[in-house]
C-alpha cells in the first residue's frame, strides 16, 4: 500500500498522484504543466499499460490534459468521474488535442524550411476520443468498488461545476486505510455551484495549497461593484472588456450580469452581452444540462421560477472569427467576454486591440494573471503593448475586481481541513507556488498541530507504517520540449520590464534618466524578439 508523487509537487499545475494497493495502480488525475511550469515534465514511473484505474477530481486541463497520452501509451482501463466532469473533459480534452496538432503543424512547416525533422503532436485528437470512451461516471456520495479492497466515493468540493475530492478506502492484508485527494478546494459563496462538503475522516489527506499563503479581499456586493464598472464604462461610451476563463469563470459572470439586469442596475442604457469564445458556448451547454445535483440553492431558486440563471434576451455569442469580428464593427458599448483569461493566446486579444487605446473603454481582470503573462503586465501598469505587429497605447481604464475566485485562501482550505473530526497520520500538501509550502505548512502545525509534509517529485510513502520510501523514476514517454535559451531570455526580459514599471510608477520624479532608458532598451529587444 504505497503513494508516489507525480505532479504538482511545489508547483502549481500538472497534477498527478500514484496509488499502489490491493496489487492494482491506481493514477489520481493526470494533469498537463501550464504557464511558466509548461516546460516541467514529469514522467510516470511505470507504463501506462501498467495503470489500472484513473480517478479525476475535476475537468481543468492541469488535472486531465494527459490523460490522451495514457491512451496514446497503451492504457486499458477505466477513467472514473462525475457526470459533469465527464461533459466538460469532452470539450477541453478535444480542444487541447486540437492545439497540440496546431502547434505541431506550425513547428512542422518551420522545420521543413529549414531542413528539419517534422513535429509529431503530443497527442491527437483520436487518443482524446479513445480517452473519452474510457471514462466512467459516478454521483456525488455513491461509493462503488473500483477493485476488490478499495471503495471510492466523491465528494462535491466546490471548485468548478462537477468537481470532486476523492475518498479512497483500502483494505489490504487486514489492514485499512482511508486516503483523501482534495483535488481543487472551492471557495465559500461561489455563484451557481454549492460549497465544499466536509469529509469526517481520513488517515491521509492530499490537499492542494495555491492560496495556502493569502486571504481574498473581502467585496461586499460585487453585482454592485460589476454593475458600477458597467455604468461609468457606458456613459462614457465605451465597452467593457472582460478576459475570462471559458470553463467556469465565464459562466459565472453571465449569472451576475443577467441580475444585474433584470434588476435594472444599469441606468439609461440597454446592455448587450457578447461571449466570444468557442468553447465558453459549448460550456453553458454543459451547464444548463447539469443543473440538477450540482447547482446550489440560490441558482436552484431562479431555476424553479422558470429561469435560465446564465442565460438573458442582451445575451449574444460568437462562434465563427468572422462573427468575432464583427463585434468590433458595433460602435454601441457593450460587454465583450472572451477568453483567454490571461490574455497571452485566444481572440481576447484582437479585442484588447481594438479596445486598449480607447480612453472610454475598461480592461475588467476577474481572475488570477500569472507573472509573464500580458494580463499581469497589464495590471501592473504597462503603457503600450505590442499585438499582431502592431503597438498599443493602454489609454483604457484597467481594474481588478476580487470578488470571485475559484479556490478557497488559506482561511477556506483550513476550514475545509477541520471539517476532518479525526487527526490525520499525515497532511501532504500538492499545488502551490514554491514560497507557498512553507508559509502553509507552519500555519497547519500551529492551529491545527497535524504532521504535514510537502513532497517532491516521486516522494513515495508507505502507507501502512507511513515511513517514506526513496524511489527512482523510469523515463516512459517523451518530455515536453525544453524552454529554448531565447524563450527563456524572453520570459526574463518581460518580469525585468514588469519591475522596472513598478518601480517607475512608484518614483514621483525621475531625476536620473536610467530606469527609463534602460525600461526603453527592454522594450526594443522584445519588439525585436516578437518580429
Amino acid at each position: 500500500m504505497k503513494l508516489q508523487f507525480i505532479g504538482a509537487t511545489h508547483g502549481v499545475t500538472g497534477s498527478a498522484h500514484l496509488l499502489q494497493a490491493c496489487g492494482k495502480n491506481i493514477l489520481i488525475d493526470y494533469g498537463m504543466r501550464q504557464g511558466q511550469e509548461e516546460h516541467i515534465t514529469y514522467d510516470l514511473p511505470l507504463p501506462a499499460g501498467e495503470i489500472d484505474a484513473v480517478l479525476i477530481t475535476h475537468a481543468h486541463v492541469d488535472h486531465t490534459g494527459y490523460l490522451p497520452l495514457l491512451a496514446k501509451g497503451g492504457f486499458k482501463g477505466k477513467i472514473y468521474s462525475t457526470g459533469a466532469t465527464y461533459d466538460l473533459c469532452k470539450i477541453m480534452l478535444m480542444d487541447s488535442a486540437h492545439i497540440q496538432e496546431q502547434e505541431a503543424e506550425w513547428e512542422s512547416r518551420k522545420n521543413k524550411r529549414s531542413g528539419r525533422k517534422e513535429i509529431e503532436p503530443l497527442y491527437t485528437q483520436d487518443d482524446a476520443q479513445l480517452t473519452l470512451k474510457m471514462f466512467r461516471t459516478r454521483e456525488y456520495m455513491e461509493t462503488f468498488r473500483l477493485f476488490p479492497g478499495v471503495m471510492v466515493t466523491f465528494y462535491d468540493v466546490g471548485h468548478l461545476l462537477g468537481s470532486a475530492a476523492i475518498e479512497v478506502k483500502i483494505c489490504e492484508d487486514d489492514t485499512e486505510k482511508t486516503i483523501v485527494f482534495s483535488g481543487d478546494v472551492g471557495n465559500i459563496d461561489q455563484p451557481l455551484i454549492k460549497d465544499p462538503q466536509f469529509i469526517k475522516y481520513a488517515d491521509y489527506i492530499v490537499c492542494e495549497s495555491t492560496y495556502g499563503d493569502r486571504l481574498h479581499d473581502v467585496v461586499d456586493d460585487y453585482r454592485a461593484e460589476l454593475a458600477q464598472v458597467i455604468q461609468e464604462t457606458f456613459d462614457r461610451g465605451g465597452n467593457v472588456v472582460i478576459p475570462a476563463f471559458a470553463v467556469g469563470r465565464t459562466q459565472e459572470l453571465l449569472y451576475f450580469l443577467r441580475d444585474i439586469i433584470t434588476k435594472g442596475l444599469i441606468k439609461g442604457h440597454s446592455v448587450p452581452v457578447y461571449v466570444d469564445s468557442p468553447m465558453a458556448i459549448e460550456t453553458i451547454k454543459v451547464f444548463d444540462d447539469n443543473i440538477y445535483g450540482y447547482f446550489d440553492d440560490e441558482a436552484m431558486a431562479v431555476v424553479k421560477e422558470g429561469i435560465n440563471p446564465i442565460n438573458f434576451p442582451t445575451l449574444k455569442t460568437a462562434v465563427t472569427s468572422d462573427e468575432s469580428k464583427l463585434i468590433n464593427f458595433d460602435k454601441h458599448p457593450k460587454v465583450i467576454i472572451s477568453a483567454s483569461g490571461m490574455c497571452d493566446a485566444g481572440r481576447i486579444r484582437h479585442h484588447l486591440k481594438h479596445n486598449l487605446w480607447r480612453a472610454d473603454s475598461t480592461i475588467v481582470f476577474v481572475g488570477y494573471q500569472a507573472e509573464g503573462t500580458l494580463g499581469r503586465r497589464l495590471l501592473d501598469g504597462i503603457d503600450k503593448v505590442k499585438l499582431f505587429n502592431e503597438t498599443i497605447e493602454v489609454n483604457a481604464r484597467i481594474i481588478k475586481l476580487d470578488g470571485i475566485s475559484g479556490h478557497a485562501d488559506q482561511k477556506g482550505l483550513i476550514r475545509w481541513l477541520k471539517g476532518f473530526e479525526n487527526k490525520p497520520e499525515k497532511l501532504f500538501l500538492v499545488h502551490g507556488d514554491r514560497d507557498v509550502f512553507p508559509v502553509f505548512e507552519e500555519k497547519l502545525k500551529s492551529e491545527l498541530g497535524w504532521d504535514v509534509y510537502s513532497p517532491y517529485y516521486t516522494d513515495t510513502f508507505d502507507l501502512i507504517t507511513g515511513a517514506q520510501i526513496l524511489t527512482a523514476p523510469k523515463t516512459i514517454h517523451k518530455k515536453a520540449k525544453p524552454q529554448s535559451t531565447l524563450s527563456r531570455a524572453y520570459t526574463m526580459l518581460l518580469e525585468a520590464l514588469d519591475k522596472l514599471t513598478a518601480v517607475i510608477r512608484k518614483r514621483e520624479s525621475y531625476p536620473n534618466g536610467d530606469l527609463n532608458n534602460a525600461r526603453r532598451a527592454i522594450e526594443a529587444i522584445i519588439e525585436k524578439l516578437e518580429r
